[in-house]
């Protein structure tokens, strides 16, 4: 991975990321190293700051767009807007009083620009023990009634995140996908405070049962699959697990055990304060202690039933490879390894430094859930 600050992971992570969604709309190149050259990556500050900036900028071009009534500039400006302020926001400290608000207008910068879609954009709120998981259904143009996908994103991540690339691979194959803030995601956790769980499945398992129910004459709910990225490896692979009427399972970045994630790491980690967060955990010692229920070892892998597709790379630093090796190893239903060889573009986390390396996995997706 190509590094903006050399030696610096994290901050470098990032910047590749929002420079692979600008391919799909969440950026523009210039803007993005505008940013990172107002980064210190030892400042975390800085790094907030720099997004947040940038963010409310371009929201505020975006509503001149909108308010001369030009549409599509405004749709667009508006996404570039969302992304940034969701960058700023993810690594803010849990108790900035920035935060909150900086979520609630990188949320309200993604329904403005999605009001603008040619293709209309359903949002929807799956009803979840007293409460709802908030989603969106992309669908492809011009296909009646098609196959969907049902998607849970990573750690603390966005549902809006998945519309950058993921969204648009499928549907170019005739595919819809219904993003879903899970639990300890997005807004089911900042506005209606759902916390994390082992048993991911219940959640997957309500969201099945709703899109069978409400969705039948919108997509072809006897072809419903099951995916997740990053930490969503793990929640797409017990929901596949234990909800065999979902007919494919896309792991993108395989998780075969998330406690063994973290218990390599410390409280001090970039990441610690957000697990801590999700999991509802008073302390970092709490994390890891409900983290041990986060695995698929001990024949729950076997119990997956559909076809299934991993990808993985080889030079991942956040989930290793050999999480890839132990899920493929215990899968008995048919499936595909996909690792990207660490000498290689996309050999990162996810992909975020090529994603063009994805695109067998959604040629494999759509041709499996046709089928």
């Amino acid at each position: 991975m190509w590094h903006y600050f050399p030696g610096k992971y994290m901050p470098s992570y990032q910047v590749n990321r929002a420079l692979t969604q600008a391919h799909y709309g969440g950026g523009e190149f210039a803007e993005i190293l505008e940013v990172a050259s107002n980064i210190d990556p030892d400042n975390r500050e800085t790094f907030n700051v720099a997004w947040l900036n940038k963010g409310n900028e371009v929201f505020e071009i975006a509503e001149a767009y909108e308010q001369d009534k030009a549409f599509v500039s405004a749709r667009r400006t508006y996404l570039r807007a969302f992304n940034y302020l969701r960058s700023a926001e993810f690594f803010m400290n849990l108790h900035d009083n920035r935060k909150i608000d900086t979520y609630l207008k990188a949320r309200d910068a993604f329904l403005r620009a999605i009001k603008y879609f040619e293709n209309e954009v359903v949002t929807v709120e799956v009803p979840f023990e007293g409460s709802f998981l908030p989603g969106y259904l992309f669908r492809p143009e011009g296909v009646v009634n098609p196959p969907v996908m049902v998607m849970f994103g990573g750690l603390d991540s966005l549902a809006e995140e998945l519309y950058f690339g993921i969204s648009h691979e499928l549907n170019a194959r005739g595919v819809a996908l219904l993003a879903v803030d899970g639990p300890g995601q997005g807004a089911a956790l900042r506005l209606n405070h759902i916390h994390s769980r082992y048993d991911y499945n219940v959640a997957g398992t309500a969201v099945l049962d709703w899109v069978i129910d409400n969705l039948k004459d919108v997509v072809d709910v006897q072809r419903v699959g099951i995916a997740g990225i990053s930490m969503g490896g793990y929640m797409s692979a017990r929901c596949a697990a234990f909800e065999p009427r979902f007919k494919v399972c896309m792991i993108f970045g395989a998780v075969w055990s998330y406690y063994s994630v973290w218990k390599g790491r410390n409280g001090n980690h970039p990441l610690a304060e957000i697990v801590q967060h999700i999991m509802d955990a008073e302390s970092y010692v709490e994390v890891i202690e409900k983290l041990k229920g986060f695995t698929l070892e001990n024949g729950i892998a076997e119990q997956i039933s559909m076809p299934t597709y991993i990808m993985h790379g080889e030079g991942d630093k956040q989930n290793f490879v050999e999480h890839a090796y132990n899920l493929n190893n215990a899968l008995t239903c048919e499936h595909v390894l996909d690792i990207v060889p660490k000498d290689e573009s996309g050999a990162q986390h996810c992909q975020v430094d090529d994603f063009t390396k994805t695109y067998k996995m959604y040629d494999w997706i759509a041709k499996k859930i046709y089928e």
